[in-house]
């Protein structure tokens, strides 16, 4: 009788075997695991700082009126925002190149005529790129550059014309102005204007119109407490892969950064870098506007400007572009080399060599005012110590240096006045007029 029932029992545990095995297949097909989450990839946080447009990079440092009301002018960067800000509101037409180059003796008699106002730049400042802050209409700017503008007016006829000068190789444009509220106009540049300190021209030579404060200048000594940016946060920026990024000792001053192709030293106490990257080199010409723009662009990417900058000097050939630390509009220079600047030579779609500090004026401690004396009297101090020297000054100017207290982890900025002579900017002091230059950057 077991003979009888095996074959069915064998069919039934086959079947079973069968339904199993479909089952446990099923289950495989439809199974999903519960994984934890994936957390997505941290990226390197590279925003140093904050951005600057040009409007803020690009300003003017001494604007000068000659009105009725005799020679006014400013150093103060509140004072000249005014004057600025009203410019914004102005449309520039019928723009075009005067026939006649501006010579520095035609120069020197459009500013010394009444009615004139005048904006003096330390850089030679691409005209595409200030149609950013006068509206020149004017589809195709040239690449030319200008580092003064002059503005006229002429109230019986309710206009006002612009120049853009060149004054180091003549170079001169020219528009007429629409102001849609020219009665506004008018009231800020030619009224407003009789407000401002007394200026007076001082002559060195023939070929310089050199305008300074008549009066003593109140001016405030300020000191900040030693803040810094890592350097390792502009590693993270500059670099292609930061992880790759080998970092070792130089000395007891300097640090070094590097992969296989790039490089940056960082000097501890100087508070200073200097990044290459070799491979970016470009030795084809380029466009000012493009240049700076972009420089500009490179360095707003990352964040860098720490402090208030200002753009000063433009190479196109080397594709070298400078930034000057700035307090209250004012120039701050340095006894140390590269302290106070921000330079870049742009290369093949990126920075090629970038150096600057990383110390950053955060947290203003004190501030005490200064007397300084009147521009006119140290111009006459300066004639009288050196006349022959004094007939290279160029221009005469406010400004600042800036002292490390290593000790007390200070900066100081102390005012003071400034000459320029044969391109470099020096520290004016009564003793040292005359000989060696003191090294100012």
């Amino acid at each position: 009788m077991g003979l009888k029932y095996l074959e069915p029992i064998k069919s039934i545990v086959l079947l079973l075997l069968v339904l199993l095995s479909v089952a446990f297949t099923f289950s495989i097909w439809t199974y999903t695991p519960n994984y934890d989450p994936i957390e997505p990839t941290s990226t390197v946080d590279t925003s140093i700082a904050k951005q600057l447009s040009i409007r803020e990079l690009v300003k003017p440092y001494k604007l000068i009126v000659h009105s009725e009301a005799g020679l006014k002018g400013t150093m103060e960067e509140k004072e000249i925002d005014v004057f600025l800000y009203e410019m914004s509101h102005w449309r520039v037409t019928e723009f075009s190149k005067s026939t006649q180059e501006m010579s520095q003796k035609k120069f020197n008699e459009l500013l010394s005529e009444p009615n004139r106002m005048t904006l003096f730049f330390q850089g030679n400042v691409p005209l595409p790129i200030y149609d950013v802050l006068l509206n020149i209409e004017e589809p195709n700017l040239p690449e030319a550059t200008f580092d003064r503008i002059v503005v006229e007016w002429n109230a019986s006829e309710n206009n006002f014309k612009v120049h853009f000068i060149n004054h180091a190789t003549g170079d001169h444009y020219q528009g007429k102005v629409m102001a849609d509220e020219f009665l506004n106009s008018y009231k800020v540049i030619a009224l407003d204007s009789k407000d401002l300190p007394d200026y007076e021209k001082v002559s060195t030579n023939d070929q310089q119109y050199i305008a300074v404060p008549s009066h003593p200048v109140i001016l405030k000594e300020k000191t900040f407490f030693q803040q810094e940016v890592s350097p390792t946060r502009f590693r993270n920026a500059l670099f292609n892969d930061p992880n790759a990024v080998r970092r070792s000792p130089v000395d007891s001053n300097h640090e070094e950064y590097g992969d296989n192709v790039a490089k940056m030293i960082v000097d501890t106490e100087k508070k200073t870098l200097n990044f290459v990257h070799p491979d970016a080199q470009n030795t084809n010409p380029a466009a000012p506007s493009e240049l700076f723009k972009d420089v500009l662009d490179s360095i707003n990417e990352h964040g860098g400007w720490t402090d208030s900058y200002r753009f000063v000097y433009m190479g196109q050939r080397s594709h070298y572009v400078k930034f000057q630390l700035s307090m209250d509009g004012l120039p701050v220079h340095s006894d140390s080399s590269g302290t106070t600047e921000i330079t870049v030579n742009y290369g093949v779609n990126r920075i090629q060599q970038y150096s600057r500090p990383y110390y950053t004026l955060d947290e203003l401690l004190t501030e005490d005012e200064v007397e300084l004396a009147s521009g006119t009297d140290v111009a006459e101090s300066m004639r009288h110590a050196n006349k022959s020297e004094f007939k290279n000054v160029a221009d005469l100017t406010l400004g600042y240096t800036i002292r490390h207290d290593t000790e007390r982890q200070l900066y100081i900025m102390e005012p003071g006045w400034f000459y320029l002579s044969k391109q470099k900017w020096i520290r004016y002091s009564p003793e040292q007029f005359g000989g060696e230059p003191i090294g100012l950057e």
